[in-house]
């Protein structure tokens, strides 16, 4: 797997909600309650299949002892199957890229996943920390793009069955924290990952609004989830209410 990296910085993306009324989830998503968003009264589709892990994830989540992107793993395990193509808009440390590649890979090692990340140094950890977790098999399955997340759709090949984007909006952990997502290009990569998901598919985003552009950023992802079609989408949020500073996972599901 070769990069070349930019000399620029700029960082990646969101995924959307819009604000509602507090409803408890069916069964198949979680059994704990917390604050949901819907686009509307469109019902969510009972296909998936309970997979264990996720109650007590959430459970752990509505405690204060897991994190928000432990949630947001377990949710993906619902949505990805072995042989799909993903996408990690936003690279960071490798994390996210590294679990996307575990849950298309399976037994066979088949798959893709595409990651992106404007910023040097979050290739450079994303390849580290890939080259430590990943079999040599599983590192065939990974294309890294040195790349602003509003560019998404230029990385992804046309007979791709994309089944879920991921975003971790803000900060690089461990690097600049004045580089951060912006609102303007987080905009065109939410728009750019509503192109090109596939009917089942998920976005998954993780915004912290913590840092100076973060609630900008934030208000810009909810705005942009109003807008989506009821028919076609359905959109969930959870957020910690007497944590104003706590990180907001929201996914978007398309039907």
């Amino acid at each position: 797997m070769s990069l070349r990296l930019p000399l620029t910085s700029c960082r990646l993306f969101a995924y959307a909600s819009t604000v509602g009324r507090a409803k408890k989830l069916k069964r198949h998503f979680t059994s704990s309650s917390f604050s949901s968003v819907r686009n509307a009264t469109a019902s969510v589709s009972t296909d998936f299949p309970i997979i264990p892990g996720l109650e007590d994830q959430m459970v752990g989540y509505i405690f204060g002892r897991r994190k928000a992107t432990d949630v947001a793993h377990s949710v993906w395990k619902h949505v990805l199957r072995e042989g799909d193509a993903a996408v990690d808009a936003t690279c960071g440390n490798g994390h996210d890229t590294s679990a996307l590649v575990k849950l298309v890979a399976g037994e066979s090692a088949r798959g893709r996943v595409y990651g992106m990340d404007i910023q040097e140094g979050a290739l450079q950890s994303t390849s580290c920390f890939l080259r430590q977790s990943l079999s040599p098999q599983e590192m065939e399955l990974v294309k890294l793009f040195p790349m602003c997340h509003s560019k998404l759709a230029e990385i992804v090949p046309e007979d791709a069955l994309v089944r879920l984007v991921a975003f971790n909006l803000g900060y690089l952990p461990g690097g600049d924290k004045a580089i951060t997502t912006r609102s303007e290009t987080t905009l065109l990569a939410l728009e750019a990952a509503g192109s090109i998901i596939e009917p089942g598919g998920l976005i998954s985003t993780v915004v912290y609004v913590g840092h100076p552009n973060g609630r900008e950023e934030f208000e810009t992802v909810q705005a942009f989830a109003s807008g989506l079609s009821t028919e076609d989408w359905v959109c969930c949020k959870l957020q910690m209410l007497n944590r104003p500073l706590a990180p907001v996972l929201i996914f978007t599901f398309k039907r």
